[in-house]
């Protein structure tokens, strides 16, 4: 069973996503708010993935989750926002990016893709609606996309 973390300011969709992944078979080891609560629980829980708002409480921006956890932590990241046009992310930040609004089962084979992607370095299609594979930073672009 696969441990995830959740970075989401709304917690509505922390909630859904939570349920989400819980009756899919995954242990949410805790919903964060904000970038601190986010980094305390991973350094706590030791999760294999995170699904990680871009935009957090208190002004927060979810890639500083990963800046701060990549030294101590090897984290699958999905990234979850509405806003992809207004972000360049990399896989300097993170592995893959799911455009809000998703369905459960996006988000689930989105965290499949992101596993796939730690463990052997590829994501192979199907690729959900919304979902993108983050480029390298000399790429440019945002990446592959469904």
């Amino acid at each position: 069973m696969l441990k995830i973390l959740i970075a989401e300011d709304n917690l509505m969709i922390a909630d859904m996503a939570q349920d989400f992944l819980a009756g899919s078979g995954y242990e949410v080891c805790g919903i964060a708010r904000t970038v601190g609560e986010a980094v305390t629980l991973a350094r706590h829980h030791h999760p294999d993935l995170a699904l990680i708002d871009l935009r957090l409480a208190d002004g927060g921006l979810g890639t500083e989750i990963a800046a701060q956890l990549s030294p101590f932590v090897e984290l699958g990241i999905l990234y979850a926002t509405g806003n992809i046009s207004q972000v360049r992310l990399t896989t300097d930040d993170g592995h893959a990016c799911l455009i809000k609004p998703y369905s459960a089962s996006d988000l689930i084979r989105g965290l499949e893709l992101v596993s796939g992607i730690v463990a052997n370095g590829t994501a192979m299609a199907p690729f959900p609606r919304g979902f993108h594979v983050l480029p390298s930073p000399a790429a440019g672009s945002m990446g592959a996309t469904a």
